[in-house]
């Protein structure tokens, strides 16, 4: 009886001493730029403890600061890291009275000399929703300790696809032409359900065990990177989870906007830029919740904003990622993001990060307003590289769609306008360009499933300035109904699948039509450095003529531009007509020059440029300009 009265005793005195659970970062790196992080501890009562580096460490590194908030869950530690300080092991002691309850163990490991190299206007990304893609490691399918378990069946369920599948395809997508995968967010996303598509973060350092881990993510990088692939990973710094930890035992009280309680967003995009906009207007569309189950994250809590760049930074480094897609970015302070976006540039010059500007009236004033090196109204300067040009997507689209012959007023105007405004933009050869994503309609199905419109579709976005992205399965004529939506599973992707896109079996002969076409396209576009760096220049679809001595009506609903260098032309002719249009070249002599023939790289066929070119129905041209 004495000796269990011992053990019950010191089990007590266990447990009354402060114990840390969490440390982020786990680690960081000497010979970063940003060599002043701070070290969030978590754990029960821990804020009583009283952190202490060991003496061997104290000639290189220095806690600065202790901050500790009103939940005496959370301790923040400062952290300098002096110039030319060599990798090493820190020993942090936490002492309480005078005595060590706990020791942490913080490496610091060498910055990559090598930098990190973003992604450019060389690339073409693949957009994957990894969750859909393939699944290489069904053993990870279930976790008993995260809540939502699969189900394929189910349209918003998880389906199973990983990182491992993404790893076992990499020489599919290399084949195809794309030279860069955007990947949808695969950190941890521990939410009762719904939570395949990875918006809903629940740990900012780990990535979701149903997906891999954090060294298998790390991996994927490696190995893509030896096979010329570029990774880009899906970041949120707008909201979390509503499971997320730090969600449920916040260490302040404005931790969460409107203080943890929901509270929607306007989704009034303009608000950020309208000049007349109320004060009210303003905080409703940035500081209101995205959905109930994603907290809007306050950035103007200076322990948050460090939390997230940190975050930031260490995924730079420690995955070799060669960009960062930006979610929902004008819903995040304005300010935060201006910090966010100057804070990774200094850290990596030649990183590549691009911003998500998702508003249904999308149009380049609003856009460009985010870009940096652009002169604002309101003086508002930012770092980011680059954005999604969901402008121009949308005005494609409409474009292609409204063409009615018995309306010529319509066709390409909206985006011939719209490429217009490019003058808006700082750099607008540096937007992310594309058809769809994973937000919307499928391309192939917004264009009623009509083949020679989507090839129409996939010339121009390869062809045009900017640097282009594909939704998974664009190139096997995935649709909205095909068979769960827009992010239905990889056909090929899952073993027993009938049918694998990968390999072509089961594939029907216009989807091989499709595949062969844009692998035949982007191969073309890899070695092109006209259409990665040339100038563009385009010219005005045809309006009609109230003069009844039309021209060249042939010319109404063609849509004609250029890319152009020193050494090379391509021009790039789209027919949205239902029949053969033959097009008078004399308007393009300013930019045809002495050349006098052509050759089209998809059809493999050189012809001799005459008075009038010959363009058929619903097609879209690409021709390489030759003098002979």
């Amino acid at each position: 009886m004495r000796l269990f009265k011992f053990f019950v005793l010191l089990i007590l005195a266990v447990k009354s001493y402060a114990q840390i659970d969490r440390v982020e970062p786990p680690n960081w790196w000497v010979g970063m730029e940003h060599n002043e992080i701070q070290i969030l501890c978590y754990g029960d009562k821990i804020s009583e403890l009283v952190p202490r580096l060991r003496n061997e460490n104290l000639s290189e590194v220095f806690i600065t600061k202790t901050t500790r908030t009103e939940n005496q869950n959370y301790l923040f530690v400062d952290l300098t890291i002096v110039k030319n300080t060599k990798p090493q092991t820190l020993k942090i002691d936490f002492l309480k009275n005078g005595k060590i309850i706990q020791t942490v163990l913080f490496e610091l490991f060498q910055k990559d000399p090598n930098g990190r190299l973003g992604f450019d206007k060389t690339d073409v990304l693949y957009l994957i929703t990894p969750d859909r893609f393939a699944n290489g490691d069904p053993s990870n399918d279930y976790d008993p300790n995260l809540k939502e378990k699969p189900n394929r069946k189910e349209r918003r369920g998880r389906h199973g696809g990983d990182i491992q599948g993404m790893i076992d395809n990499l020489d599919y997508i290399s084949d195809m032409g794309y030279t860069a995968i955007w990947i949808n967010p695969v950190l941890e996303n521990d939410m009762a359900d719904h939570s395949y598509h990875g918006y809903s973060t629940t740990d900012y350092y780990k990535v979701d065990s149903r997906f891999g881990t954090n060294e298998l993510y790390r991996d994927l990088c490696r190995i893509a990177k030896s096979k010329g692939i570029k990774i880009v990973m899906d970041m949120i710094t707008n909201h979390s989870g509503s499971e997320h930890w730090f969600v449920k035992d916040p260490p302040t009280r404005d931790w969460i906007n409107y203080g943890g309680e929901y509270r929607q967003t306007n989704h009034s995009h303009y608000t950020v830029q309208d000049p007349y906009a109320s004060e009210y207007d303003k905080k409703a569309f940035v500081d209101g919740w995205f959905v109930r189950t994603m907290p809007d994250l306050n950035h103007r809590n200076e322990i948050m904003a460090k939390y997230l760049t940190q975050n930031t930074l260490w995924w730079i480094e420690y995955s070799g990622i060669s960009g960062i897609r930006m979610d929902t970015y004008p819903y995040n302070d304005k300010k935060y993001m201006t910090d966010w976006s100057c804070a990774v540039k200094k850290e990596y010059p030649y990183f590549t990060s691009v911003g998500e500007e998702a508003t249904k009236f999308a149009n380049p004033s609003n856009i460009s307003y985010w870009q940096e090196g652009k002169i604002n109204h309101d003086g508002y300067e930012s770092c980011l590289p680059s954005m999604l040009d969901f402008a121009v997507t949308s005005a494609f689209v409409e474009s292609i769609q409204d063409f009615d012959e018995k309306n010529k007023w319509k066709p390409w105007q909206k985006l011939y306008y719209t490429i217009s405004n490019d003058y808006l933009y700082a750099d607008p050869f540096n937007l992310v360009t594309f058809p769809d994503n994973h937000d919307g309609a499928r391309i192939f199905s917004k264009l009623n499933e009509d083949l020679k419109k989507f090839k129409m579709a996939m010339v121009f976005f390869s062809t045009m300035r900017g640097i282009p992205h594909f939704y998974y399965g664009s190139e096997i004529l995935m649709s909205n109904k095909y068979p769960t939506g827009i992010r239905s599973d990889f056909p090929g992707g899952w073993p027993g699948d009938k049918i694998n896109g990968f390999t072509g079996i089961g594939l029907s002969s216009m989807q091989k039509e499709a595949q062969l076409f844009i692998k035949k396209l982007l191969n073309w576009r890899k070695n092109k450095k006209v259409i990665h760096y040339g100038n563009l220049m385009q010219f005005a679809p045809t309006l009609p003529s109230y003069n009844k001595n039309i021209p060249n009506p042939d010319d109404y609903g063609v849509y004609t531009y250029f890319r152009y260098n020193d050494e090379e032309t391509v021009m790039v002719m789209l027919n949205n007509n239902k029949k053969d249009s033959k097009i008078n070249l004399e308007k393009f002599n300013e930019i045809l020059g002495d050349n006098n023939h052509a050759y089209d790289p998809i059809n493999d066929v050189e012809i001799k440029l005459s008075e009038n070119i010959s363009v058929p129905a619903n097609s879209a041209v690409i021709l390489e300009l030759i003098s002979k």
